[in-house]
């Protein structure tokens, strides 16, 4: 599931899925994602995915897969 395909800011229920494909217009990546709303997740963390291409929220174990690497 790609972040992009939400139109609006805050629509989709944060931490729904355990793996997300992001990409480069992602960057620099934290969880929860721009398009979660964040009134019922955790704080916002920054995560290195740009080395690897994969990074896990340390808060709620989601996997982030840089899908442009």
């Amino acid at each position: 599931m790609t972040m992009a395909s939400t139109a609006r800011t805050g629509t989709a229920t944060p931490n729904a899925d355990k793996r997300y494909e992001v990409t480069a217009r992602d960057l620099p990546l934290h969880c929860p994602l721009p398009a979660m709303s964040l009134w019922n997740s955790h704080p916002r963390v920054y995560l290195p995915i740009e080395a690897t291409g994969r990074a896990r929220c340390p808060y709620c174990g989601a996997d982030f897969v840089l899908a442009d690497k």
